[in-house]
């Protein structure tokens, strides 16, 4: 399969992938850029587009990998082996398990880290019970400017399912355990900064 680049000549093959399904808003806003640097022969633009990778798709979605990375400070241009976007290493990056972690299915965590800019991320891996749900941290995770964010949101979480009926899903003594854990690091770490 020969490799794609764009060019100054690029316009329909471009206008054939923007029609060819559905596309979210950056993509939209990227082909957008792209049809913009065709029109006005910004073949400098152009070249910048065809480092991100050898397709019209790879190029937005590796575009818009690295731009959401610039976010948080993440300034490196690399790829993986298959020619996708390099996951960014957050610094101060943390795992801070929650509940009962003797047992497998009972506790939760909380993956936080930073960027070089000092702004923080969070991904959490949750379970109630049955119920639950995770991620991994990436650039595409909430920001903000301290660590403390990722705590409040967990205790929300399972503060609103104390006393659920669906006792399947929401385990009570799950849920309280993980209560219990958030209590405690919130303890420690008013007592840390005190000294």
């Amino acid at each position: 399969m020969e490799k794609f680049a764009l060019t100054l000549r690029s316009k329909a093959a471009v206008k054939e992938y923007a029609a060819s399904g559905f596309h979210v808003r950056y993509e939209k806003s990227l082909l957008e850029e792209i049809f913009v640097a065709i029109e006005n022969k910004d073949a400098d633009k152009l070249a910048w587009f065809n480092e991100f990778g050898d397709s019209i798709r790879k190029i937005v979605m590796n575009v818009h990998a690295y731009r959401k990375g610039l976010e948080f400070g993440f300034t490196e241009i690399a790829f993986d082996k298959y020619g996708w976007f390099a996951r960014p290493i957050f610094l101060d990056y943390e795992v801070i398990q929650l509940g009962n972690s003797e047992r497998y299915g009972e506790y939760s965590e909380i993956l936080m880290g930073r960027g070089p800019n000092g702004i923080w991320s969070y991904a959490l891996s949750y379970t109630f019970g049955c119920e639950g749900g995770g991620s991994a941290l990436s650039v595409y995770d909430p920001q903000f400017a301290s660590r403390d964010a990722a705590l409040a949101k967990l205790k929300s979480m399972f503060t609103a399912k104390i006393g659920s009926t669906d006792t399947t899903n929401h385990k009570q003594d799950v849920i309280l355990k993980t209560l219990k854990s958030i209590a405690a690091l919130e303890v420690s770490r008013v007592q840390l900064a005190l000294f």
